[in-house]
């Protein structure tokens, strides 16, 4: 295993092992950001741990994460989202993780997703394929479906509130032989393990993003923004196996609608 690996295994350790023990605990601080999603006390904590222990490991990278920002610069960056699903964690929904990918000359080389509450792991590198671990289990390579055609595929996607065109996520669902919405890193995951064919997300953060990429992609997958682009950071994201991918970018650009 490289080291940038397995140094992102042990940083999702340290998160595992500071949000399980924190999950729906009495009386977690809670607060709402000016973009009106939530963060926790353990959000917080979560990532100033992070960032310490890049501090010690990597001292020369940059870091980005969703509660501290941007610090450093240069070639290699660490993307961090501390809690994917901050709602979800003080709700008692049992669908959250930590995210963690590592940038170098600006392409995303290996993520992590850990979520301790769902006994799950996934993770990747460029080139090295994608895996998932299931309950402390073996690693296990994954693989994306070989569903053709949308009017067979599962689809998942987020709120039909966040899409800029409504009529878009209702034309997906018309068109998808099964729609469900699981929301957040676990529908791209389920999209990487070929449980699902597409996962639709119209409002989303790097951070968000960045470590599900590469996992799609080792997996066979593709991960672009609506219009087809391979790129992060433009507000909302489609993964699907592949077969599926340009039908769903004339459905989400318009197309037949």
């Amino acid at each position: 295993m490289a080291p940038d690996l397995a140094l992102a295994l042990a940083l999702a350790d340290i998160a595992d092992g500071l949000t399980m023990p924190s999950s729906r605990r009495s009386g977690l601080v809670v607060e709402t950001k000016k973009d009106r999603t939530l963060v926790s006390e353990v959000d917080r904590l979560v990532e100033a741990a992070l960032r310490d222990a890049l501090g010690e490991q990597r001292p020369g990278d940059a870091v980005v994460g969703e509660e501290g920002g941007e610090s450093g610069s240069g070639r290699r960056r660490w993307i961090i989202d501390p809690i994917d699903g901050t709602a979800n964690f003080v709700s008692g929904v049992p669908v959250w993780a930590t995210l963690i990918a590592l940038e170098l000359d600006g392409e995303v080389n290996l993520g992590v997703a850990s979520s301790p509450v769902l006994s799950r792991r996934w993770w990747a590198e460029r080139g090295g394929g994608a895996f998932v671990s299931r309950a402390g289990g073996p690693a296990e390579r994954m693989r994306v479906s070989s569903v053709a055609s949308l009017a067979e595929a599962s689809v998942s996607s987020g709120s039909v509130r966040d899409f800029k065109r409504p009529e878009a996520f209702l034309e997906v669902a018309r068109r998808a032989g099964r729609d469900r919405g699981f929301g957040d890193f676990w529908q791209h995951m389920l999209v990487a393990e070929g449980a699902l064919e597409a996962a639709v997300e119209p409002v989303c953060s790097l951070w968000d993003v960045a470590a599900l990429q590469v996992i799609v992609e080792e997996s066979g997958g593709k991960f672009t923004d609506f219009s087809g682009e391979r790129r992060l950071g433009t507000g909302n994201a489609l993964s699907s196996n592949g077969l599926v991918h340009d039908e769903l970018v004339g459905v989400l650009l318009g197309a037949g609608s």
